[in-house]
């Protein structure tokens, strides 16, 4: 007889604190018979031997959304579920060293402020009132954070499966999953105990995800660091120093030499984040074995000497202490750091929620969006930061690997808005790759494909140092003006490859698609915008839709949103419906011709129509080559997207080349192209555009087309009309100093926080600095001054009209 049930709504494979948080919270919000397995005991993996520090600090706004929500679940479980835990909610100290950290830190307080939270930043006099025993000769600051503290990760997990448990779900212990099927639309999953079927299936194994990935048939995006941290005997002062206070010193992080130094009962925890770093399992001589449950690495403290004497002569004190035990274990990271959370990318009814490098802060948010993404198919937050489907095929294990060693090497790095790092480069190349090279091409990678960010002139420094600020600031800087001046005053090339793209045909492809958008698939020969909303009305995506035939249509989007775009499609395809969609992003590649010159030089070298309006394509042959010319810019300026087989691009490239430089053609780059497009308002995916805001919010209601019979989204949306938006999206500019306002800076009106900036940078040909964002709506009218924080400064700004800065009537663009 089995001894597990047969049945369950939900599985969850992985018992550490987001396996168990997932379970907690589908319980919670009503899923009650979910079903937890642990191939050991609870805890048993990264879990275990955490540090279990609980910060709320990050850069990113939904990381930080998860961090806040964790900190707060926290502060109230133990009463909850009535299991005692270990949670001192200390403070913490992050310490800067330079005038770019401090701005930095900045702009994470503005964030936190934003999301109710009370962080601080404290002058280099001041740090020593909170941790007496830190130098602080050669620091510009510090943020405080007085939510910040450790946990006991142990009680933690075990808190959240009371409460589970409590509630209805079943966790087996020492039960793998041994294998999966897909049956009759469920999963069934093998036990040793028996098989379980189940709607739903999450992979929540932590360092183990991998393993577990291959049951599906993915290969996930991942690898596993060596992450030692060092615990020292109880030093006297501190002892004291608690005594007299009634409470542990403030966790201490010095970001720029890269460690935390934290009070570990009356002594210390040291943990670094070396550069010299150690990848594990990931050679044929070094598999990963099938269980590591509870086990460590040896000590490795060599990597770790200068980090050591680099805290000693920050807290002195720290000399005195004995070194006491060394905890050596495994640390999962994805390439960017960032966990796995959300649908797995081509699978159904599976979802991901592993590789945590910070599992103990993120658990309890992880757990809640995690719940929301199996019972409802979408997230309170837009969770892009985290989403499975931002790696696509590209990532293989080559890649995981220096990626991850690359983001631990530089854990508390500044992620500088122009600058590219370098591991994991050249994965996917442009047929005209060399030609730009050739050219000054500064590349950035765009899912995994490397773009132009900006050309070098003669004697530009190109080194990383250049490009680490937060300012407009060298050579790219002037680099990028003349780039948005060549296309404003003649015309320029931008090389553009890995645009995704899918080809829509089939009887009734037309009626589907204008079911899913929210405006109408444009007729044969023309080329539109379609949005696609969720059924709350929010923004899902934004693609140009290509008519060919009545249909069949080329859906363009962008090069992020590849498999994210391609499942949107597919999970709203009804099987039989005798309509095909196919990704045809590796056939294609594409090439911006535009300016005020372009007509003239696509003139001599091309057959096709150049009268054609806007939003039209056509078919043609540059230089007797067949393309696709398309009456678009991102730029706002007279051109044409010129599509072509990837093996044609090169002479497509050579021949415009040839003919538009003696016109004053110049090749451009993704800065510019930026700089070009908030000029005249066009929106970002997942910046401007995310399922944070609503397409109504998002300004884009001239997109709907209300007497349709229906569309994903249109009941929201029309009870959302009725009773009118409480914000809505607005250009503003600013009259900012040498920064421009990064995404998620907060918009201030009369000392109160009314909006947030969705992306921001500086228009060359209006010489201003531009925000877009979103704005409580009784403050949208233009002309109403306000202000916007930028790295801890507030700077005048004024709304704009609801038309472009650049040429308001699109008569360049439409010439």
């Amino acid at each position: 007889m089995s001894e597990i049930a047969g049945h369950a709504r939900v599985v969850i494979i992985g018992g550490g604190v987001v396996g168990v948080s997932a379970l907690y919270h589908l319980a919670k919000a009503g899923w009650t018979d979910g079903v937890l397995l642990e191939k050991n005991e609870l805890t048993a993996g990264s879990t275990w031997h955490a540090a279990g520090n609980v910060p709320t600090f990050s850069s990113s706004w939904a990381i930080m959304n998860m961090q806040r929500y964790s900190a707060e679940l926290y502060r109230g479980l133990a009463d909850a579920v009535d299991y005692p835990m270990n949670y001192h909610v200390t403070g913490s100290i992050r310490l800067g060293h330079s005038k770019e950290r401090l701005q930095e830190f900045q702009r994470v307080a503005g964030m936190g402020r934003y999301q109710g939270m009370d962080l601080d930043i404290l002058a280099p006099d001041e740090i020593k009132s909170r941790y007496p025993f830190v130098e602080t000769h050669d620091l510009t600051g510090a943020l405080y954070d007085p939510h910040d503290g450790d946990i006991d990760p142990a009680q933690l997990t075990q808190a959240l499966a009371k409460g589970a448990r409590d509630l209805g779900a079943k966790i087996y212990r020492f039960c793998p999953a041994t294998g999966v099927r897909r049956e009759n639309d469920e999963w069934v999953i093998s036990t040793p105990k028996g098989e379980i079927r189940c709607e739903y299936v999450v992979n929540a194994a932590g360092y183990y995800a991998r393993e577990v990935g291959k049951m599906f048939g993915r290969d996930m995006p991942m690898m596993v660091m060596s992450h030692q941290y060092m615990l020292f005997d109880e030093v006297p002062e501190v002892e004291a120093w608690s005594k007299e206070n009634r409470r542990k010193l403030p966790l201490l992080r010095d970001v720029d030499s890269s460690y935390y130094l934290r009070q570990e009962k009356n002594g210390f925890n040291l943990g670094p984040y070396e550069r010299n770093c150690k990848a594990h399992w990931i050679t044929p001589d070094d598999p990963m074995p099938e269980d590591f449950s509870f086990q460590l690495y040896p000590d490795d403290l060599e990597r770790l000497e200068w980090y050591i004497n680099d805290a000693v002569e920050r807290v002195p004190l720290l000399g005195t202490a004995g070194l006491t035990r060394t905890i050596n274990g495994p640390i999962p990271y994805t390439p960017d750091g960032n966990p796995l959370i959300g649908p797995m990318p081509g699978v159904p009814n599976a979802f991901e929620a592993c590789v945590f490098t910070f599992g103990i802060c993120q658990g309890g948010g992880a757990g809640k969006v995690l719940a929301e993404w199996v019972m409802e198919g979408e997230t309170e937050w837009d969770m892009w930061a985290c989403d499975p489907r931002r790696f696509t095929g590209f990532c293989d294990q080559d890649y995981a690997i220096a990626k991850g060693m690359e983001v631990y090497g530089h854990e508390y790095g500044m992620h500088f808005p122009h600058h590219a790092w370098p591991a994991g480069r050249k994965k996917k190349l442009s047929p005209v790759h060399d030609r730009i090279a050739a050219l000054g091409a500064q590349f950035g990678a765009y899912n995994g494909w490397e773009r132009a960010n900006w050309y070098a002139r003669p004697g530009d420094d190109t080194s990383e140092e250049a490009t680490q600020t937060w300012a407009r600031a060298g050579s790219w800087f002037e680099a990028v003006r003349e780039e948005c001046l060549a296309v404003r005053d003649a015309a320029g090339i931008l090389d553009l490859p890995g645009f995704s793209r899918f080809k829509v045909q089939g009887q009734g492809a037309r009626d589907w698609l204008n079911t899913l958008i929210t405006g109408m698939a444009p007729r044969p020969g023309r080329i539109g915008l379609g949005y696609f909303a969720d059924a709350r009305g929010r923004i899902v995506t934004e693609m140009s839709l290509m008519a060919l035939d009545e249909d069949v249509f080329f859906l363009i989007t962008a090069a992020t949103a590849q498999w994210h775009d391609f499942e949107w499609l597919m999970k709203h395809l009804s099987e039989g419906s005798g309509i095909v969609v196919e990704d045809v992003t590796e056939v294609f590649s594409c090439q911006i011709l535009t300016g005020p010159k372009s007509r003239e030089i696509l003139s001599g070298i091309t057959d096709a129509d150049l009268s054609k309006p806007w939003l039209t394509h056509q078919s043609a042959q540059i230089d007797g080559i067949w393309c696709q010319l398309v009456r678009v810019s991102f730029a706002g300026e007279l051109g044409w997207e010129i599509h072509s087989k990837v093996e044609d691009t090169p002479k497509i490239f050579d021949a415009v080349m040839k003919a538009g430089t003696p016109l004053g053609l110049k090749p451009f780059g993704m800065f510019a192209l930026n700089s070009l497009r908030l000029e005249k308002g066009y929106r970002a995916w997942k910046g401007d555009l995310s399922t944070d805001y609503t397409i109504l919010e998002g300004g884009l209601g001239r997109f709907v087309k209300w007497d349709k019979p229906g569309f994903l989204g249109k009941m929201a949306l029309e009870n959302e009309r009725q009773r009118g938006s409480k914000r809505r999206f607005v250009t503003l500019t600013v009259e900012a100093s040498d920064c421009d306002a990064p995404y998620m800076s907060t918009i201030w009106h009369n000392g109160e926080v009314v909006g947030e900036t969705t992306s921001g940078g500086w228009g060359h040909r209006i010489g201003k600095s531009i925000a877009l964002g979103m704005l409580r709506t009784d403050l949208s009218e233009p002309g109403t001054r306000l202000d916007v924080e930028i790295f801890g400064e507030r700077y005048p700004a004024s709304v704009q009209a609801d038309e472009p800065l650049w040429d308001p009537a699109n008569e360049r663009l439409r010439a």
